[in-house]
């Protein structure tokens, strides 16, 4: 029998062993690659994986080294042997709050897509990841930035993640990613440009303003690509009806889709919408209670031939239709519901008899293509190991994502953008919209544009393009091959080379 002195120390005595730390460090891999365009053979480098975020330290005045604070994942293409000056760099990133750059990167921008299908003529699964013939790396470099908690990117052991979820410090992290990638790559001489979509928009009007204020980096353009940018105009609720009007030309699109308007052209639809929204619309909604009843009579029934829907349900709405309400009525007697970022997607919900849509048929129409293509593309083409999920859409960012800047106010992002326009001249902004867009409408989009603080000689600086498609207007082929026409030429025109 063992003595006391002898007896091992049991599992719950026994003093817990500290597991090591690690300091978290880039783990960035390089490829290289080929894309042949026509006649044209690219060759390039694919460089993907993490940086690590640092603040610096300083104890007692003094400066003390740098802590680890974040981890934040990019995806950069780089053409081989081109010259960095006059070679053009664009950043980009998507928006949510909370989502991952997957949607431009292989929707619209890199050099191989995936193969997702449309509305109507959607793709079974396995899906396909083919070569982009019209992507952007013809012209400039690419960056694809994952906010943290988007993607791989993530806050480093001991961190808040939180921290990063709000507007002022997303501008910081995402800008000092877009600053550590400049230095690093010898790209400060390099046309820069920002990419953005939906709150990446949001994301970019904000970074124009931070880069030039913080790091004096001046671009040369802004693409924004279903712009949100005065939250005002999108934002439901009592005594704003701004919304109600500016939605109405996407509802008079969406019901012209569905054939609910045979009689008439989309522009013509479109027209009609655009000139009751900006005039006799607005004019009732301002007089509430006050309105007579032959004015009112007559907004039922112009309103009831643009948006498809009756004129008892519009009677019963008091004249205001919200969009998650339009989803659901629109196609009710076919017990359908339609897409919010893009109406010409169709779905069900679990009860065809609920007020408003529960679930978006346009989002969950590309999920599966694109996560099985990007998760696919990381690991077996670009060599890129990681066994976190990849968190294409983070719910923890959306729910959590803090606009503290803006309390008792809409967010507003409009004043960054004219305040960058106006100290850089020579700042050049390309804006586009989808007609089916119910999430970020383009009547919302053209509001904010025309009321930009900008003086007449910069409104040039500014082109509105339109697709025939929705929020990410790239799934429609015909609007993805002319929105990469448009990009292009937008680019070469604002490199000043």
């Amino acid at each position: 029998m063992a003595t006391p002195e002898q007896t091992p120390e049991s599992a719950e005595n026994k003093p817990a062993e500290t597991a090591p730390t690690v300091t978290p460090v880039d783990d960035l891999i390089s490829s290289k690659h080929t894309l042949t365009i026509g006649r044209r053979t690219l060759k390039y480098t694919a460089t993907t994986g993490r940086v690590v975020l640092r603040q610096e330290v300083v104890t007692d005045g003094k400066f003390d080294g740098y802590q680890p604070k974040a981890e934040v994942f990019l995806t950069a293409y780089t053409l081989d042997d081109a010259d960095p000056g006059s070679r053009p760099v664009t950043f980009a990133f998507n928006g949510g709050p909370g989502s991952s750059s997957i949607w431009l990167h292989l929707g619209l921008l890199g050099p191989r897509r995936v193969v997702s299908g449309d509305a109507g003529e959607l793709e079974a699964p396995p899906y396909g990841l083919v070569d982009n013939a019209e992507t952007l790396l013809k012209d400039s470099d690419l960056v694809f930035i994952d906010p943290v908690s988007t993607g791989y990117s993530r806050a480093v052991e001991g961190e808040k993640p939180g921290e990063y979820h709000g507007f002022t410090a997303d501008l910081e992290s995402v800008g000092e990613v877009i600053r550590l990638w400049t230095s690093r790559n010898g790209r400060w001489m390099s046309p820069k440009f920002l990419a953005g979509e939906s709150y990446g928009t949001t994301r970019a009007a904000g970074l124009a303003a931070h880069l030039q204020d913080r790091y004096g980096m001046y671009l040369n353009g802004i693409m924004l690509i279903s712009a949100a940018l005065e939250f005002s105009t999108l934002e439901f609720g009592p005594g704003n009806d701004l919304p109600y009007t500016l939605f109405l030309p996407s509802y008079a699109a969406a019901a012209h889709y569905h054939g609910l308007i045979p009689d008439r052209t989309l522009d013509e639809v479109l027209a009609d919408a655009e000139r009751f929204a900006a005039g006799r619309y607005p004019n009732a909604l301002a007089q509430g209670n006050r309105i007579p009843d032959d004015f009112r009579a007559e907004v039922l029934s112009r309103l009831a031939g643009l948006t498809g829907l009756s004129e008892d349900y519009l009677d019963r709405v008091n004249l205001r239709v919200e969009h998650t309400r339009f989803f659901a009525e629109l196609l009710r007697s076919r017990r359908q519901v339609v897409g919010r970022l893009d109406a010409r997607f169709t779905g069900w919900d679990s009860d065809s008899g609920g007020e408003t849509s529960v679930d978006d048929p346009s989002f969950r129409a590309i999920i599966g293509p694109y996560t099985a293509a990007l998760n696919h593309y990381l690991h077996a083409e670009l060599g890129y190991r990681n066994d976190l999920p990849y968190e294409f859409l983070s719910s923890t960012a959306a729910k959590d994502w803090s606009f503290k800047e803006f309390e008792n106010n809409h967010v507003n992002v409009a004043d960054k953008l004219a305040e960058a326009m106006r100290a850089n001249p020579h700042l050049k902004v390309h804006v586009a919209s989808g007609h089916y867009d119910c999430a970020t409408p383009y009547f919302a989009t053209e509001y904010t544009i025309g009321r930009l603080r900008i003086p007449a000689e910069l409104r040039d600086n500014i082109e509105l393009c339109y697709y025939p498609a929705g929020h990410m207007m790239y799934v429609h082929e015909p609007s993805r091959r002319q929105q990469s026409k448009d990009l292009t030429a937008f680019l070469k025109g604002a490199s000043n080379r």
